[in-house]
């Protein structure tokens, strides 16, 4: 299980590094050209994310349930947001943050304690 987990995580890493870039990055890159120019190159962006993403998921089916194949998926996505949003958009930090850590935390805990 360990090396399932192990590989997932990473995996699911990787392919949300990319669905960020992909969902986001144009806000910052791209706000001066036409929405299509912005919408053809995230999603050229989003099929890397698939080609990982997929196999992720996959992999993870093997030895976690769906539900938590889910939070671990949301967990990473927003580990993975949170220095996108602060470091690439500049966006401040804000103690709400902390709070809703926390309670993602709690959802891993109960998805995962049987």
């Amino acid at each position: 299980m360990t090396s399932v987990l192990v590989k997932t995580a990473v995996l699911l890493t990787l392919s949300n590094v990319f669905m960020t870039v992909a969902w986001y990055a144009h806000l910052k890159n791209l706000a001066h050209r036409a929405w299509w120019v912005a919408a053809l190159l995230s999603w050229g962006i989003a099929l890397f994310e698939y080609l990982i993403q997929v196999p992720a998921n996959r992999i993870g089916y093997t030895a976690l349930t769906l539900p938590q194949l889910k939070i671990l998926q949301e967990v990473i996505s927003l580990s993975v947001f949170a220095p996108f949003a602060l470091f690439y958009m500049g966006q401040p930090l804000k103690l709400d943050y902390l709070w809703a850590c926390l309670c993602l935390l709690g959802a891993v805990y109960f998805i995962f304690r049987s």
